[in-house]
Order: structure tokens, then C-alpha cells, then sequence
């Protein structure tokens, strides 16, 4: 009588009805997921790079020093 494609389509359909009201908090939590999930890719991608620095915010280091400068530092 049906196949699976049209059973496939009737329940997205009820599922779509009966939770019209959550769909758009779900949509904006996958899309959230979605930029965390891109934003650490791309953050995994920079780590594999060797000649990439790594940067600490409120610290600066300058040329031929071995201590950090900035936040937290006794001048």
C-alpha cells in the first residue's frame, strides 16, 4: 500500500505538526552546533600547522625573550 518513501513523508509531516512550536529553538541549536563543530575543525586544521604561533590573549613576547610580558607578569 505505501512504500517507504511515503511513509517517510507522512511522519515528517506529523512530526512537523505536533512540534511546530520547538522547531525553530531546534533549528537555532543546530545551527549553533554547527559553527562550534566548523569553529573547532578549523582550529584542529591551525594546531597541525607547525609554523603557525600559538597566541595566548594578554600575553605578548618579544623577539629573543623568554618570558611573556603582559597580564600577570612582575616588571
Amino acid at each position: 500500500m505505501f512504500g517507504l518513501s511515503e511513509l517517510a513523508v507522512i511522519l515528517i509531516v506529523v512530526i512537523a505538526v505536533l512540534c511546530a512550536k520547538k522547531l525553530p529553538e531546534l533549528a537555532r541549536s543546530a545551527g549553533k552546533s554547527a559553527r562550534i563543530l566548523k569553529a573547532e575543525a578549523r582550529a584542529t586544521k591551525d594546531e597541525d600547522d607547525p609554523a603557525a604561533p600559538r597566541v595566548i590573549p594578554g600575553e605578548t613576547v618579544p623577539p629573543g625573550t623568554d618570558e611573556p610580558k603582559g597580564q600577570g607578569s612582575r616588571q
